[in-house]
């Protein structure tokens, strides 16, 4: 499988962490940076494969 660069933001609002991915425009968020990478990851990985 070829892999994808993708380019995400990741910044703090208010105790969260929004993460959101220039290429597509999906967000998501966690209580770290690392949590809310984490969670974009997972939300591409459901968007690319639905």
């Amino acid at each position: 499988m070829d892999k994808i660069n993708f380019k995400n933001v990741v910044w703090k609002e208010g105790k969260c962490y929004v993460s959101w991915n220039l290429n597509t425009g999906i967000s998501s968020f966690g209580d770290t940076k690392k949590e809310a990478l984490l969670a974009i990851e997972e939300a591409l990985e459901l968007y690319l494969t639905e």
